[in-house]
């Protein structure tokens, strides 16, 4: 859980002393954000944490127990200095500097707190970790969740710290890189820097979707062959690349049998209606001697405020729809619907989102998908 603080200008800074601006604090932290965007769609998540008796640490654990979420999984003692972002954004609402103090995080989500929470786990439909987490505690998590079959959500967080896959990539059911992460996480895990970044506007030629899909697919295919069964590249404007080995069915791609009862019934029905399943599939396969499925959902138009939330709410509605018992293509249309709204608003999460025009939303998504020609590994 991380307090955001977001500064605002739109005057150019001058070097040396103050800019007039807007400054805002806002509830933050990708699990935190993950979580808050997956109970705002009427479920109930866990949260595994840690905050300290500070002012950032109050104005998080109180909205935490105002939504009536449970606090159980979320350490607090006086030496924890809760973890706390400072954001500049830049007059499109994208973030030009940024300073994090997350070290909390670090030293004291560890292994052993994480392990009194093994029965959450072993009951959970999914379990989202991201790459705030040491390598110990992600490796301690994942191998909890593989003990109970739990699927796990990797979450790459940034560039940086989207490397920390490489040791718990055989227990990844998905993962959710943006562009510069999937490479960043291909390269860990061959060991090799052999994947470079993508320069999406080369002059003045800017790339078309399948040309963009094409130069990334070697990154898509080498995490897919180490065991992750779904990839979803975002694009921010360009949508989302939804990825997997054809052998992992994403068709039938299942959770646990014991989903707890309180996920979204309401959020199946409204969704199912606008978005029939198996719209793709029975030619999914993108050629005779394909290995991989991959499908590309257009990016929704939004008037942006800011940013930083879309990515969290795009997987916290993904989630939250799968666990509805929602398939992963239609999951996904409204993982996208639910990032507009949250880019269309101040703070990283919606205050509430109304499920009608969600679905609305997710069905003009769903409707504008396409197959994405793959017809070999590489």
């Amino acid at each position: 859980m991380v307090l955001d603080v977001n500064a605002t200008s739109s005057m150019p800074a001058n070097p040396g002393t103050s800019t007039p601006g807007k400054v805002i604090f806002s509830l933050g932290g990708v699990a935190r954000n993950v979580a808050d965007c997956i109970s705002k769609l009427e479920a109930r998540p866990f949260m595994i944490s840690a905050v300290g008796f500070d002012m950032a640490g109050n104005l998080l654990l109180g909205h935490w127990e105002s939504a009536g979420l449970s606090t159980e999984g979320i350490q607090r003692n006086r030496n924890i200095e809760t973890a706390v972002v400072c954001y500049i954004f830049d007059e499109k609402g994208e973030v030009a500097a940024g300073v994090a103090r997350v070290e909390s995080i670090e030293k004291f989500l560890t292994p052993r707190w994480i392990e009194k929470f093994k029965c959450k786990i072993s009951s959970a439909p999914i379990l989202m970790v991201d790459a705030n987490l040491t390598s110990s505690s992600l490796e301690a998590s994942c191998q909890m969740a593989a003990q109970f079959n739990t699927p796990v959500w990797f979450e790459p967080v940034s560039v940086a710290k989207s490397r920390r896959v490489a040791s718990v990539v055989q227990y990844i059911s998905f993962a959710s890189p943006n562009e510069d992460e999937l490479i960043a996480m291909a390269n860990a895990i061959s060991g090799r820097d052999i994947f470079h970044p993508i320069r999406k506007d080369h002059g003045t030629i800017k790339l078309s979707t399948e040309c963009l899909f094409q130069m990334l697919k070697p990154a898509i295919w080498l995490l897919l062959d180490k065991g992750v069964k779904v990839v979803v590249v975002t694009l921010g404007s360009h949508g989302v690349f939804l990825c997997s080995n054809a052998k992992s069915n994403l068709e039938k791609l299942a959770f646990k049998e014991n989903q707890p009862p309180h996920f979204s019934k309401q959020l199946y029905e409204v969704v199912n209606t606008v978005c029939p399943r198996n719209q793709f599939f029975g030619a999914s396969k993108c050629g005779p001697i394909s290995n991989l499925v991959a499908v590309h959902f257009p990016a929704l138009s939004a008037s942006v405020v800011r940013l930083t939330g879309a990515g969290d709410c795009l997987v916290g509605g993904t989630i939250a729809s799968l666990c509805a018992g929602l398939d992963v293509m239609q999951s996904v249309a409204v993982g996208i619907a639910a990032a507009k709204v949250a880019v269309e608003v101040e703070s990283n999460v919606p205050a509430e989102y109304c499920l009608a025009r969600l679905a609305d939303d997710a069905r003009s998504v769903y409707s504008g998908a396409t197959m994405l020609l793959c017809q070999s590994k590489l």
